[in-house]
């Protein structure tokens, strides 16, 4: 790709995004069933977000990031965020290769300690 073609569309997403939460504010005290609306939102804006996540990450990527959140949810979901920042900034030129994850991943875990086994 020579650049994101999907900028315009996260913008729109995130429009809509505010206007539902705003209409779910207004009518939450008029509606009993606040609890399974707010699920049913929960779940459509995961699915959104995998999916931006799997046209942004190559198959490689998007492996590494599922294993990492099995073990660091809270890392996979700043990474995640990362990506779809960028390309919401229209940062993004291409899909996000193992290799680039990798580095992303660098950057916000700096602090990683290295471990060194000494046989005697």
């Amino acid at each position: 790709m020579a650049a994101y073609d999907g900028d315009a569309e996260l913008s729109e997403l995130r429009k809509r995004r505010v206007r539902e939460l705003q209409e779910m504010q207004a009518g939450a005290a008029a509606n009993p069933y606040v609890a399974q609306v707010q699920q049913a939102e929960q779940e459509r804006r995961e699915a959104e977000r995998s999916e931006v996540l799997r046209r942004l990450l190559t198959p490689e990527a998007r492996e590494r990031l599922a294993r990492i959140r099995l073990a660091k949810p809270d890392v996979a979901q700043a990474v995640e965020q990362q990506v779809i920042g960028l390309a919401a900034q229209g940062r993004l030129q291409r899909q996000i290769d193992d290799t680039t994850l990798r580095a992303l991943l660098e950057r916000i875990m700096p602090n990683r300690r290295e471990i060194h086994i000494t046989r005697r």
